[in-house]
């Protein structure tokens, strides 16, 4: 979607003996190591762990009422090295219920009475003895001991929101997104055990990977997409829509699903008063749904993955009124691409992804809700940074919760990056200038700041554009062939896992062949302003030497246009390269034997805070 207190610190070597900069480790990682579950050289430890669950949901929604009726069987299993004595679940609709504590602003009216639990029973046994305490619930067992199973049976309702739209809810009298909707087993991890952070509307989700066996009821007339594959579209679908997806799965021209045609005719879904949509999604970290009785449905496939030429479906489905939608069909498989080609290079992972017209800018697994927008080149930048989130946090076990960054820095360079392949005209510039302008202030906290901390403008700018810089810097220092070694073996360390900061952060390392702890130190785990300054420009005996001072903390690549006296100009550009071994000036010599007349420097993609000092004049 588009301070931590450390009370004692552990310094660890890097994966480098001759490591110059080590990185402070907070106690709860260190532990990690001495447990074995995780290492310094990027990968998962020998005794690495994480819990999962076999979901079957079983959900009636009814979109005039708004009532959503379900039953959950979860198998849960317990790969911990730990006894269980009592299992937390996450209740996340219960954000809109009256008296839970939340940073989002809601209506009053908009508030209900949450999720009501009319049944619970674990391994056949009705449960009593559970608590719900605003979106979290615990529930107590019978001791689950290392590598058993519980199963447990969960009937409950709740009333879904039709104003306040944050991440789910109605979006118009006959379209819903209904996303968070099941009570669902928190993670226990090796890092915090139990996720115990509730859910403020805020932050967003940290979640298992799990499988999931979904049915979906809802009245007739009413279309349903999801995570996951539809298993049953022919007893769903009329005969000729279901031909039609059918064929977009095999093509990569864009075949309209369901037309305007259609819906006027009623020839959509089978003629019954109701039906029910089979969906199946295996390792994934959440299911959604969302249903429409009068959107239009745009579809086209293309191979992702050439050496085994799996094909991946993208949808958009949209409400004819929206002229922006229109064109997302060609934004969305555009980035579908990219990311499997380009940036981050990696074969998109999953058999589709649909983007449903709705009211909010949230990701999901093979889900995005995105409202409409005026301008073309905020529908493609809205298009590519929710689609770009498949890698990061889903494909990636990301703790979104506490480290925000690890996944919207990644949907940010993504963007970056990816907009103008769809269009070359964009030069995205995405909160570059709020970087700039509130470091060193009151809420420039560093990015390792844990992200129920982050304040102000830092709630922003510690998620999105900081790390996203940091990203796009260390590429350029790389170059694209290193970078995207590196970013592949953490993608291949960590795909289907949890990975944590320092994951990150010795994987780059390792695939690099670097020691980037210097980079990741200042920009990670520090705070303090960007801010470069042209100090000189000097005649030498070979052209000039301009001298860059940096006034700041933080490693900023350099990049200078030099303009001659017979009017011509020239581009002069260096990575963070050059601040290495944290000197405060560097020193640029410009071979010509042109007369130089001015320097500027800047760049787009390059935060600078006082721009005053960016240009030097020459006599």
């Amino acid at each position: 979607m588009k301070f931590l207190t450390i009370l004692c610190i552990f310094l660890i070597s890097s994966v480098y003996a001759n490591a110059q900069v080590q990185l402070p480790v907070e106690p709860v990682f260190q532990n990690t190591y001495q447990k074995g579950t995780r290492s310094t050289d990027g990968k998962p430890g020998k005794k690495y762990w994480q819990n999962s669950s076999d979901y079957n949901l079983k959900v009636d929604f009814n979109p005039v009422s708004r009532l959503l009726k379900g039953t959950v069987d979860v198998v849960y299993r317990n790969n911990s090295p730990d006894t269980l004595k009592e299992i937390w679940f996450k209740l996340y609709p219960n954000l809109y219920k009256k008296g839970t504590p939340r940073k989002a602003r809601f209506a009053e009216a908009d508030l209900n009475e949450g999720v009501a639990i009319e049944k619970l029973a674990a391994n056949g046994k009705t449960i009593t003895d559970f608590n719900i305490d605003g979106t979290n619930m615990t529930v107590k067992i019978p001791a689950v001991l290392p590598g058993k199973t519980i199963k447990f049976a969960i009937t409950y309702n709740y009333i879904l929101n039709k104003g306040s739209h944050m991440r789910t809810g109605q979006v118009d009298e006959g379209s819903h997104f209904v996303a968070y909707f099941f009570p669902r087993i928190a993670v226990y991890d090796d890092v915090d055990g139990w996720n115990k952070y509730p859910y403020t509307g805020a932050e967003e989700f940290y979640n298992d990977f799990d499988n999931f066996n979904a049915e979906v009821t809802v009245p007739g007339g009413y279309g349903v997409w999801a995570t996951g594959d539809l298993k049953n579209a022919s007893d769903v679908f009329q005969r000729e829509i279901v031909s039609r997806m059918f064929s977009a799965e095999k093509n990569d021209a864009v075949i309209d699903v369901i037309t305007a045609t259609d819906l006027a005719a009623k020839k959509v879904t089978q003629p019954n008063a109701f039906n029910t949509f089979k969906f199946e999604a295996k390792n994934v970290t959440d299911f959604v749904f969302a249903l429409s009785d009068h959107y239009l449905w745009k579809s086209s496939s293309l191979i992702v993955d050439p050496s085994t030429k799996r094909r991946t479906r993208v949808d958009a489905v949209f409400n004819p009124k929206h002229k922006d939608y229109y064109e997302v069909i060609d934004f969305a498989r555009k980035t579908v691409d990219a990311m499997s080609y380009k940036f981050p290079k990696w074969p998109y992972p999953y058999n589709h992804e649909t983007v449903f017209d709705g009211l909010d800018q949230m990701e999901y697994p093979m889900m995005v809700n995105d409202n409409p927008v005026d301008k073309r080149e905020d529908a493609i930048t809205l298009t590519d940074h929710e689609i770009f989130h498949t890698m990061f946090p889903f494909y990636m076990g990301i703790n979104e919760t506490k480290y925000g960054w690890m996944d919207e820095g990644w949907a940010t360079i993504g963007e970056w990056l990816i907009s103008p392949m769809i269009d070359s005209t964009i030069v995205d510039e995405y909160g570059i200038q709020p970087t700039a302008s509130s470091s060193g202030g009151k809420d420039d906290t560093p990015i390792m700041t844990l992200t129920p901390d982050l304040k102000g403008s830092g709630s922003f700018t510690n998620s999105y554009p900081k790390p996203g810089l940091a990203y796009l810097f260390v590429k350029d220092y790389l170059g694209d062939e290193l970078f995207t070694k590196a970013l592949h073996t953490y993608i291949k360390n960590w795909n289907g896992k949890h990975p944590m900061p320092y994951d990150f952060f010795y994987s780059m390392n390792q695939g690099s062949g670097k020691d980037l702890n210097w980079f990741w130190k200042t920009w990670f785990f520090e705070g303090g302003v960007v801010d470069l300054a042209i100090k000189s420009a000097t005649k030498t005996d070979t052209g000039y030497a301009i001298v860059i001072e940096n006034k700041g903390t933080k490693a900023l690549p350099i990049d200078l246009t030099l303009t001659y006296d017979d009017g011509s100009t020239e581009k002069n550009h260096s990575s963070i390269g050059v601040w290495e071994k944290g000197n405060k000036q560097v020193t640029i010599d410009v071979k010509t034997t042109k007369k130089l007349t001015k320097v500027i420097m800047g760049n787009p993609h390059t935060p600078d805070k006082v721009k005053s000092d960016n240009t030097f004049s020459l006599n």
